[in-house]
């Protein structure tokens, strides 16, 4: 049996002149980011550099050319991706939108909902974020609470959201309801796109240990919602969000997370280190390329309109368990003179704070590795 069947993309395009175009883009921005920015670039904000990437057409790449997207592939995305990565350029308004909420509006969205998000999201300058985990589930995404009651005016919404990345800089949040009272699990769930500047929103900050603030709580009392605000259909939305989900388990992100650090290793011991040095980069070098064979076999799998949920989750397990190994073995590794190398240092003591968050966004290891063994007919 073949658990994880390899789906290589087939190249198309100008992939090298692509990759140039992006590191050109980001040598205009890169000198106004410090080192603490870019170790956590999908958490950062730069809004000047999320529109020049609209105006540049590297943000709904591969999105139809009436909603403001460019038709390009799915590689020619990934390609563009990796490359913000690798240079730690900040994703953090403009990343929840191009790689979840605009195709999940493309693929079960309204006409008028597409032509009112996309192209602005296209662009750089509509942002979204999603609105999925509640006070004391934990991962446990189908115990959704937050109500939304279908009236003759609209849908009235009452609950509350945390841990949601980004909202305070969005101007929309893709949200799982409970539409059916009473109902269990995963039926009874709909997903709605809330504008949050309607009244009844309240964004209250969650600090992280770094100092950070990228998360957030989120309020809904008694707000009211039009009708057309459902995406996709009633009491569809665990069916939704699960193919939501492994656009955002199975890209670059989740094994480029610690990337930065490796790149300051390599550069602060330059081009002859110790033996265990080499060995040590070496390894982490071979372990990167293979999960990133497997995060591009994964994605070409949904260009290719396949749902490739199982392998989603292997990419998101193993890669978190690589962003958070590495911070710990560059650590073990570095002496003294190399610790007192100033961007080596400052990413080592950022990234060691801030990996064991790798692996709760998108999923714990735990949910994960339940999904794996479900599609691998072992629960």
């Amino acid at each position: 049996m073949q658990i994880f069947p390899l789906h290589p993309f087939l190249p198309e395009g100008d992939i090298p002149a692509l990759r140039q175009q992006v590191r050109d883009l980001v040598a205009q921005h890169e000198a106004k980011w410090p080192v603490e920015l870019r170790a956590n670039c999908w958490f950062s904000f730069d809004e000047e550099f999320s529109k020049a990437l609209g105006a540049a057409g590297l943000l709904g790449m591969t999105w139809p050319k009436q909603y403001g997207g460019h038709e390009r592939t799915m590689l020619e995305r990934y390609v563009v991706l990796e490359e913000l990565l690798a240079a730690g350029a900040p994703a953090g308004l403009h990343w929840i939108a191009d790689r979840q909420t605009g195709p999940l509006l493309l693929r079960y969205g309204t006409e008028a909902q597409r032509e009112k998000y996309l192209p602005g999201m296209a662009r750089g300058e509509i942002y979204a974020c999603i609105g999925l985990s509640e006070p004391g589930s934990g991962s446990d995404l189908a115990s959704v609470r937050t109500s939304a009651k279908k009236t003759n005016e609209g849908w009235r919404i009452n609950g509350q959201k945390v841990w949601t990345s980004g909202a305070h800089k969005s101007h929309a949040a893709l949200t799982l309801l409970r539409t059916e009272e009473g109902s269990e699990r995963h039926t009874g769930l709909s997903q709605m796109m809330i504008d949050l500047d309607t009244p009844g929103i309240t964004i209250r900050p969650i600090i992280d240990m770094t100092g950070t603030h990228h998360f957030n709580e989120i309020w809904f009392e008694d707000v009211l919602l039009p009708h057309d605000a459902l995406v996709g259909v009633e009491g569809n939305g665990w069916k939704q969000v699960v193919a939501e989900l492994a656009l955002e388990r199975s890209g670059p992100e989740r094994y480029l997370s610690s990337h930065m650090l490796l790149v300051a290793l390599i550069d602060a011991v330059g081009p002859e280190p110790d033996a265990p040095t080499a060995q040590l980069i070496g390894r982490l070098t071979a372990e990167m390329w293979t999960l990133r064979q497997m995060s591009m076999s994964t994605i070409a799998k949904l260009a290719a309109g396949e749902d490739p949920v199982v392998e989603a989750a292997i990419v998101k397990d193993l890669g978190n368990a690589y962003e958070q190994a590495l911070p710990r073995a560059v650590q073990a590794a570095v002496d003294a003179d190399l610790a007192g190398k100033s961007d080596l240092s400052r990413l080592l003591s950022w990234i060691l704070v801030a990996s064991p968050s790798f692996s709760l966004r998108g999923g714990t290891p735990e949910v994960l590795r339940g999904i794996i063994a479900k599609g691998l007919g072992l629960r």
